[in-house]
């Protein structure tokens, strides 16, 4: 494999197979964001959880469309030292019905967060020099889940970047991948389901 990969162009997809970082493993891919020998090392000490739900259980209805929807609280562990900033995207690749998914729904697109940032706190106050990209519903900030049929799952991904990015006036997702194409050194995921009461 070592000699395939220095004899001829590998494209992303395949690279992420080959080295096991696939966002979501099994799940439908939900980022276009690079991966490297590099991230996949450290990423295995970059950790992503939530005072609010663990990972894999459903999310409280105060950050969804049926309460306050708050943004949750969550905290990081692991940065690597190499880091520069951080960026962050949640999104749900369940939309808009789990049993036929025909899009990836993004709710939060944020990037620029210090290196040294640990945290987002409930209802986050972003830290400063922190910047918002625009979610699905073509706003800032965040906005939580709302599915309309179905219990869905909600990917937050953070990615440690080895470059602050420069101002990218209010990117989307996918314009926020790709000016990390290249810079991502570690990412770490957090995954919460929810369905509508």
């Amino acid at each position: 494999m070592k000699t395939q990969l220095l004899a001829a162009p590998i494209s992303f997809l395949t690279l992420a197979t080959v080295l096991g970082c696939a966002e979501g493993g099994s799940h439908p891919q939900t980022s276009g964001a690079p991966a490297t020998v590099k991230a996949k090392e450290n990423s295995m000490s970059f950790h992503l959880t939530s005072s609010a739900f663990a990972d894999g259980a459903d999310v409280p209805p105060r950050f969804t469309c049926e309460g306050a929807d708050h943004s949750p609280p969550l905290q990081w562990s692991g940065t690597p030292k190499e880091t520069k900033s951080l960026a962050l995207i949640a999104d749900d690749p369940d939309a808009p019905d789990p049993a036929a998914p025909k899009t990836t729904w993004v709710h939060w697109v944020l990037y620029d967060l210090p290196a040294d940032a640990k945290n987002l706190s409930e209802g986050a106050k972003l830290p400063h020099g922190a910047r918002e990209g625009l979610n699905d519903w073509k706003q800032t900030g965040w906005r939580g889940p709302c599915p309309p049929v179905g219990k869905h799952r909600y990917f937050f991904k953070l990615y440690a970047l080895d470059v602050l990015l420069p101002d990218l006036a209010k990117p989307n997702k996918a314009a926020l991948e790709k000016a990390m194409e290249g810079h991502v050194i570690a990412r770490a995921q957090l995954m919460g389901r929810y369905q509508k009461h």
